[in-house]
């Protein structure tokens, strides 16, 4: 059996500046795209950027038994089509934006398509749920996959609580097209798309690895852009009680956690005087939360406006390319949640030594 260990990750040349894609969001006129479209839309005009429009269109291998089989127009064309009108949606959903928007239409998978434009994206959005989700699904295949591959940050909007998703995936083809036509004609006169003030904070998690302070270094950018502040949220395990199986042992844990406890929020400390170096205008506060990492991100989903972690922390190894703590997040967040790839980044060069 071969054991993998700890590996040196591998970092992704990040210059926003030569970014020329901007804030890339994928739609495939769901619901949730919708919304993901508006969110990443707000977003370009808060950064000053280019809102860069993606659909992708992928053509199934076709077996036509015989002649009268084949279809009265190539399945590829059909595909187009059908991509064209989804994203002819998104450009009513857009009327009067007063900002640039690129339109693109890309055959072949939906990940593989938004992983390639994401090279050139400061920023990408997708929702957590598309017209493939079903009943029960708590997250899409993009949603999962592509924060794992993506070149950029990937922001991925939780999925409406009602339901709307699978409502508008088992619609007909012609009832989806007539109400996502009422819906953009009604629905821009007059919008502003400027996202809404709030002065929720931006949360970053942390773990005092390299990859968690790249994460803090774009969500410290988010809560400057946003004017709000930034939380930096650090999960510490509690121990497993062992005495069941070796009752002989005896170990205070109480102690044990408290004194960890106060190393961390002491080393906290660094993090925060690090981040605020970088962002001297930035009011950043931290704190030691003790309990499952996933649970307690979690729960700040729940009322920050932007959570952010890293793809990999301090248990990333070779074969994994999404962490366990940032794949569950996903998976449970009530919130939108930032997935931050090993970027790199100058700014690393003076950051704390490791917790």
């Amino acid at each position: 059996m071969s054991h993998e260990s700890p590996s040196t990750i591998e970092t992704v040349p990040f210059h926003a500046n030569r970014r020329e894609a901007g804030v890339l969001v994928g739609y495939d006129g769901s619901d949730n795209a919708g919304r993901a479209l508006e969110y990443a839309a707000g977003l370009a005009l808060r950064r000053g950027i280019r809102l860069t429009v993606a659909t992708a269109y992928k053509v199934p291998v076709m077996i036509y038994t015989t002649l009268a089989a084949l279809p009265h127009e190539p399945e590829d064309e059909a595909r187009r089509k059908e991509a064209v009108i989804v994203l002819d949606h998104a450009r009513r959903l857009l009327e009067g934006y007063p900002g640039e928007v690129d339109y693109r239409l890309a055959e072949g998978d939906s990940v593989g398509a938004l992983v390639g434009l994401s090279e050139h994206a400061q920023l990408a959005v997708v929702g957590a749920r598309g017209r493939g989700g079903f009943l029960g699904r708590v997250l899409g295949s993009v949603a999962s996959a592509l924060p794992a591959h993506a070149k950029c940050p990937t922001i991925v909007l939780d999925a409406s609580p009602d339901g709307t998703d699978e409502q508008a995936a088992n619609r007909s083809d012609a009832q989806a097209e007539s109400a996502d036509a009422q819906a953009g004609s009604a629905g821009v006169a007059g919008k502003s798309f400027a996202l809404p003030h709030s002065q929720a904070p931006v949360v970053a998690g942390i773990d005092g690895s390299p990859q968690a302070r790249t994460a803090v270094l774009q969500a410290a950018l988010a809560a400057v852009e946003a004017e709000t502040s930034l939380h930096l949220l650090m999960a510490l395990p509690p121990l497993d009680d062992p005495l069941v199986w070796y009752p002989e042992l005896v170990v205070d844990y109480k102690d044990l956690t408290d004194r960890r406890r106060g190393e961390l929020e002491r080393s906290l400390g660094a993090e925060i005087a690090w981040i605020e170096g970088h962002f001297r205008t930035l009011n950043v506060d931290g704190s030691v939360k003790v309990g499952d990492p996933v649970a307690i991100l979690r729960e700040a989903t729940r009322t920050a406006q932007l959570t952010v972690v890293g793809s990999r922390g301090r248990g990333a190894i070779k074969s994994v390319l999404l962490g366990s703590t940032s794949r569950d997040l996903l998976h449970h967040a009530e919130g939108p949640v930032m997935v931050v790839p090993p970027l790199a980044d100058e700014r690393l060069e003076d950051q704390p030594s490791a917790v």
